[in-house]
This record gives C-alpha cells, structure tokens and sequence, in this order.
C-alpha cells in the first residue's frame, strides 16, 4: 500500500500546437503513462504579452525567430469551446484536467468550468492582483516558484491566505523555469528549504532533460511532481525539445510509484518478505564438540552457527558456566 501517493502532473502545455487532435492524443498519453493529472495552459495572447515581447532565448532556439513572442503564443490558444471539449474528454479517460491561467479572463474561465485545482506558474508569482484573484476562489492551490527568492516566495503565500484560500490546501513547487534546466541549477535541497521554511506541502516541477531529478524529489518528499511530455520531441514548438517522450513518461511514472512503495512507513522492522530469512541468516549457540551431561558449558564447547532458530549469541555470557542437563551432538542446538 502506498501511504503518501505522489501527485503526478503530466504537463502538456503548449505542446499540442493549437490542435485539438494533438490535445486528445497528449491526454491519451498522460491517462496511459499513469499519470493523476494532464496538464494544459488557459491564455488569450493579447492579455498575457506585449506585442513586441521578446522571445526566451529557448524558444527562438526552437520556434520561428522571425516572429515575435506574441505571435509564437497567438497560434498556441485554446478558446472555451476546445477547453470544454478536452474536459470531457479527460473525464472519460479517468484523468484529472488541470490547466494554468495566465490571466483574470483564464481564470474566470477554469472557474467556471469548475476546476478543483489552481496551478499558478512560476511567471506570476510577483503579479499581486493575479494572486488576489486565485485566493479569493479558495481552491486548491499549486505554487510554482522558478526564479523566485524566499522572500517573493513568503509575499505570494501572504496574498494567496489573506484572500481566502486555507494554506493546507497550498503546495509549492520548486523549479527552475530554463529549458532544459542545466544539472548545476537544479538545486534540489531548497525544495526541502521551501517546505520548512513555510511549513506547507512541497514538491517540484522539472525542466532538466531525463526523468531522475523528479524520481529523487520524490525521494526527498515531495508530493506533487509536475513534468512536461510531447508526442515527439521533434515537433516544431517551444517546448517539445525539453519534453518527455511518450515512453519516458511511462518510465518515470513507473519509478515514482516504485520509489513510493520503497520510502514505506519509516518503522524500522522485518519486512514481511525478509522474516523467512532470519533463522537461516542469523546464528544459535550449538555444541563445537560432543558434550557429556554435567559438563561446563566454555568457549571451547560452544561455538555459534546457522541456523538462527535455537538461543541467540546474544545471550552467550549467560550460557558460558551453565551445566549441560543432557548428552549433545557436534553441532546439535544447546
């Protein structure tokens, strides 16, 4: 039985390329991988960037350079009408449908759909009506954090719980929002920092290449473990180079749920399935030579030896000096 069961969000974003066909296919993925939850992003371009944004180094890696970010994000909507029908299409695959506003309009939007779960990017974790907003719906809320400081990261919770919404039902991420993240800036133990600092659930949202970051947050406590996925690292987009492919998603799922299963309780005992091993691991008190009844148990009558099921060595001192009340056998137990 998995005691904590690790929330696993399978993060699609962008990476269905505006199509609505793609979507279906990426939450086919996310349901078959095992995921809890897929993952989309809720945005009208006009209120989220600057029509002469300029683009992260990344993406004019792996878009157009010729466009501008505004146009890069114009082509990657999702209207109401497409969110209601990868809804339900997420219902009847039995996976839960997340996405991340962007903005008050996006908001409203997933509110209305009745989302349980708000998951604020790390972007916006300084946007203090953005987060009055999500508070006030007093929602579970999921916090990233990429690029912030313990003190931006103290500001948004203050906001988040001063305008309604519980700090039980908060959990911050720790992330880091380059894509991929480089190994050296993972910086994995201030996950743990975040969560003693602020006493709240953690976990971490990945952009490293490979699945092993999120198998040791998991390791180190996390409960809630996000991971972008495409269905072909390939694929023209912003996000598909430092992507999961659809197998990769399967394995580290798979190895989350083995490293749930592996932390266990924190008692110290036998297993169940190492209990048949203590007679024939462990060692008894048992006659080095024949014994005569009457004579003196010493260290040069006894010795100790497998199997485990007669008197413990512990008990060794004990023994030494007592009388054998029978006759015994080379290596029979005393």
């Amino acid at each position: 039985m998995i005691l904590n069961k690790v929330f696993i969000i399978a993060e699609a974003g962008v990476n269905h390329n505006g199509s609505l066909e793609l979507a279906k296919k990426l939450i086919d993925v996310a349901s078959d991988a095992g995921a809890d939850a897929v993952k989309f992003q809720t945005f009208k371009a006009v209120n989220l960037v600057s029509k002469n944004a300029d683009k992260a180094q990344y993406q004019k890696q792996t878009t157009d350079k010729n466009e501008t970010q505004f146009e890069m994000i114009k082509k990657l909507e999702l209207d109401k009408n497409a969110h209601a029908e990868l809804i339900s299409y997420a219902k009847s695959k039995n996976i839960m449908f997340l996405s991340t506003p962007f903005d008050h309009d996006s908001i409203n939007l997933l509110a209305e759909f009745g989302l349980e779960i708000f998951k604020i990017p790390s972007g916006e974790i300084t946007n203090l009506p953005y987060l009055r907003h999500i508070g006030s719906l007093g929602k579970s809320v999921i916090l990233s954090t990429g690029m912030a400081n313990l003190g931006e990261i103290e500001n948004a919770l203050e906001i988040l719980t001063q305008n309604g919404t519980k700090k039980e039902n908060i959990t911050v991420l720790h992330a880091n929002t380059q894509y991929p993240t480089p190994f050296c800036d993972v910086n994995l133990k201030a996950m743990i920092t975040i969560g003693r600092a602020f006493d709240v659930k953690f976990g971490y949202s990945d952009h490293t290449s490979g699945i092993e970051v999120p198998i040791a947050a998991v390791a180190l406590g996390a409960t809630v473990i996000e991971k972008h996925f495409t269905l072909d690292k390939t694929m023209q987009g912003p996000d598909h180079k430092a992507s999961l492919e659809p197998s990769e998603l399967k394995n580290m799922v798979k190895a989350i749920r083995n490293i749930e299963l592996a932390l266990g309780s924190s008692i110290k005992k036998p297993s169940p399935s190492e209990s048949q091993n203590i007679n024939i691991a462990r060692k008894s008190i048992v006659a080095k030579c024949e014994i005569k009844k009457g004579e003196i148990f010493s260290e040069s009558n006894l010795a100790i030896k497998r199997p485990g099921n007669g008197i413990s060595p512990m008990r060794w001192d004990e023994i030494i000096g007592q009388i054998a009340t029978k006759n015994y056998k080379e290596d029979e137990l005393i």
